[in-house]
């Protein structure tokens, strides 16, 4: 089990490929101490397993599983990348319960600049808006974070905002996110399993509703909001 608190931010060394998917192989420092080839390593949320290291890197697979419903399939040889490994048995409980399965992907609309800290506009897949509530916890790129704000469940796009303050934007990848930047989205498992237990609807099938896809038509433009301060040619 993971609790979204990125531990070490690593490099992308390179990328190989493999039948039906692909290898990451990862510069990090604290991530490696004690890692060994079976451990799973949580890369940007999405939970891995280790199948080569040295002293400076380690190797991770992914398969086209998870190359469709993460951004694991866009990264490139240099991308930073969040990492965690997980709690051990008597660790601290200091984010929230997280499991490294990713349910979508979603993309920032906006960010605010709120004096040092940053106010982010994230919209999200049409399933995930259920499981959201402010106040609740969500996991972004692998960072466990408080929702400030959301979308009604009527409303056409559903979206949340988070609030990151300077430590958070110093040691995780959401530092360098700009509007449009696609980040891995996991949710609250406890409410999936509540919704589970009374009898309503599964989490929307990622097959039929891929998992990137906005609610309406068109919102994929970043104009969906008119707050965006921080942009791609800023």
């Amino acid at each position: 089990m993971l609790t979204g608190i990125v531990s070490d931010l690593g490099a992308v060394a390179r990328i190989g490929d493999i039948p039906k998917g692909r290898t990451v192989t990862i510069e990090a420092s604290s991530t490696l101490a004690g890692l060994a080839i079976g451990d799973s390593v949580a890369v940007n949320g999405v939970c891995l397993t280790v199948t080569e290291h040295d002293d400076e890197s380690f190797t991770v697979a992914a398969v086209e599983e998870t190359l469709e419903r993460t951004t694991i399939g866009s990264l490139t040889a240099g991308a930073p990348v969040n990492l965690e490994r997980p709690m051990p048995a008597d660790g601290r409980f200091d984010g929230h319960i997280v499991q490294g399965h990713v349910d979508g992907v979603g993309h920032v609309r906006s960010i605010e600049v709120e004096g040092d800290a940053w106010r982010m506009h994230i919209e999200m897949p049409c399933a995930l808006g259920r499981y959201v509530v402010e106040k609740g916890s969500i996991t972004v790129d692998g960072t466990s974070l408080t929702v400030t704000g959301v979308a009604e469940p009527d409303e056409s796009r559903q979206w949340f905002e988070i609030v990151l303050i300077p430590h958070t934007l110093a040691v995780t990848v959401l530092g360098d996110a700009q509007a449009g930047t696609a980040v891995n989205l996991e949710v609250d498992v406890i409410a999936k399993y509540v919704e589970r237990m009374l009898g309503g609807r599964r989490l929307d099938s990622q097959r039929s509703q891929k998992h990137s896809m906005p609610c309406v038509a068109g919102s994929s433009s970043s104009s969906s909001t008119t707050r965006i301060v921080r942009t791609k040619e800023t």
